[in-house]
């Protein structure tokens, strides 16, 4: 790993790159494809917001990492009633400091039948209108100085590449909202995949890509 250059930050270890290893003791380890509340832990303790908004969170990781930290949280889902892609769900919650985001990703794991569901979406041009819709929500409910963290992987589809943290980028800039910090290249630990004996050549991927985003100024 490069050396870490010396900063004033409240964590100097978080770089643009989270390589930690383990998840911690935050959120349901069972839940397939829910992610390590590490990099969660980390980014809160850099931003030190007061109010966090996790409107996608069937783990419950970031709600664990919250309560960890002594930082309120309202956590919500979509099996609980909570639909992330609606505005009337964000009505009446108030302004956050800090929102986690952490979608499911098209075409990797379908999670339900529920066409309200990012994994059911039926194209990918839907999947991110849907997506789009949910940053404009999240927006809407920002602090003026707030960050949106969303975490995105990547996968092939019919032979190509998808490239959803870029595409995920466009939808943000098309929603006025752009990087508050460098992307973070968050590695994999713990992938299901990485345990895989595949019969082809290729380079695997062994990470997702944490774009935090605040509001881009008029």
């Amino acid at each position: 790993m490069p050396a870490i250059p010396h900063t004033a930050s409240p964590t100097p270890w978080l770089t643009s790159i989270h390589a930690t290893p383990g998840r911690g003791k935050y959120g349901d380890p069972q839940f397939r494809g829910n992610c390590s509340g590490l990099l969660i832990r980390d980014l809160l303790q850099f931003f030190r917001p007061g109010r966090v908004l996790d409107p996608m969170s069937p783990g419950g990781t970031c709600r664990d990492v919250c309560h960890h930290l002594g930082i309120p949280c309202q956590a919500f889902d979509l099996r609980s009633g909570f639909d992330a892609t609606s505005p009337d769900s964000f009505k009446g919650l108030g302004k956050f400091d800090f929102i986690w985001l952490h979608p499911p990703y098209w075409k990797m794991i379908r999670y339900n039948k529920d066409p309200r569901c990012l994994s059911s979406a039926p194209t990918l041009d839907d999947f991110l209108a849907r997506l789009r819709m949910i940053l404009r929500n999240c927006a809407d409910v920002l602090a003026p100085s707030g960050r949106i963290a969303l975490l995105m992987g990547d996968a092939k589809y019919r032979g190509e590449y998808l490239g959803l943290p870029f595409r995920t980028m466009n939808v943000a800039a098309a929603e006025n909202l752009w990087l508050a910090c460098p992307e973070i290249i968050r590695f994999s630990h713990g992938a299901t995949s990485s345990s895989k004996v595949y019969q082809t050549s290729f380079i695997p991927r062994l990470h997702d890509v944490c774009l935090v985003l605040k509001r881009q100024a008029e």
